[in-house]
């Protein structure tokens, strides 16, 4: 009766085991295809993957109204633009890239990130973003009377992606803003020549930059910061500020200039509103883009594809 028992006991205890292993093979597996599911794989849809998240930056940014508008356009109705600044956005990337996990961003060229990760802007047919933008340089009403020295190095000013992205990349590796704008400004004397030809230097006069926190107009500002003091002899103050204020300080004459207004579409609505009360000199860089990004391994091409 004991040896029935004892084999009943052992018997039952060998079903329970080989039922264990057979749960933690299929609960391997399952994480396994959700690994791959995170990784651009078949498990889940595109949105399913990043919670039908779109990281975006700050929520005065045009870029962010233009993502909004692509959301409405394109029936994304599942999902979600999330709200933060700049530097979150490029940290959220930075550890979805070292995890090879999806993620879709708002971005915009210039910008080191694309120097750094092999990234790529999803197609928008619809044009919500429009076409390539460019950078401009808006200055306050009177500055050419005022100040004819800085009005004519403004109206100098010109340059590419490229020779702002040398800037850009070492500030992300850590170098002061004005340390690599200085470096740059060295190193390229000859660029900074044509801009500074003909304009007399001062003795001491105030000049005030406004510009957003973005890392493109980081590098721009305290470029031209670092050439007005150390070249022209002015004394210069760069407010880092919103969009709105950005443009509201230049229009009531509170701020000089800013080289930080991106048209025609990303600060579409404030040209519109402060257009006759602000001079623009131009564009200071061509060829700039904004849209929805993400890593190259990402297995999406266009906006469209993210309502699948």
């Amino acid at each position: 009766m004991k040896n029935k028992k004892w084999w009943l006991m052992l018997s039952l205890a060998a079903v329970l085991l080989l039922s264990a292993c057979g749960q933690g093979g299929n609960g391997g597996t399952n994480g396994a295809q959700g690994g791959e599911g995170a990784n651009g794989g078949a498990a889940g849809s595109i949105g399913e993957q990043v919670n039908h998240e779109i990281i975006g930056i700050d929520p005065g940014a045009g870029i962010m109204k233009a993502t909004a508008a692509a959301i409405e356009e394109y029936g994304l109705t599942d999902w979600k633009l999330i709200e933060g600044s700049g530097a979150a956005m490029t940290a959220t990337l930075d550890k979805a890239i070292k995890k090879k996990e999806p993620i879709i961003i708002t971005g915009w060229t210039p910008h080191w990130m694309f120097s750094k990760y092999d990234l790529k802007y999803l197609e928008d047919p619809k044009k919500v973003y429009g076409e390539a933008e460019e950078i401009h340089t808006v200055v306050r009403k009177g500055l050419k009377e005022d100040q004819p020295e800085a009005y004519q190095f403004l109206s100098n000013f010109k340059w590419t992606s490229d020779d702002m992205g040398q800037i850009m990349t070492a500030i992300q590796e850590g170098q002061n803003p004005e340390a690599a704008a200085k470096e740059w400004m060295e190193a390229n004397s000859e660029k900074v020549n044509e801009w500074t030809q003909g304009v007399q230097p001062v003795d001491g006069k105030s000049f005030k930059f406004s510009y957003v926190a973005w890392d493109s107009e980081i590098a721009s500002t305290n470029l031209l910061k670092v050439i007005m003091e150390e070249k022209l002899g002015f004394k210069v103050e760069a407010l880092q500020v919103e969009a709105g204020p950005m443009w509201t300080g230049v229009a009531n004459g509170d701020v000089d200039a800013t080289v930080a207004a991106w048209l025609p579409l990303t600060h579409a609505d404030y040209w519109d509103k402060f257009k006759d009360q602000v001079e623009d000199l131009g564009a200071n860089m061509e060829g700039v883009k904004t849209g929805l990004v993400v890593p190259s391994y990402v297995e999406v091409n266009s906006i469209e594809d993210l309502k699948k």
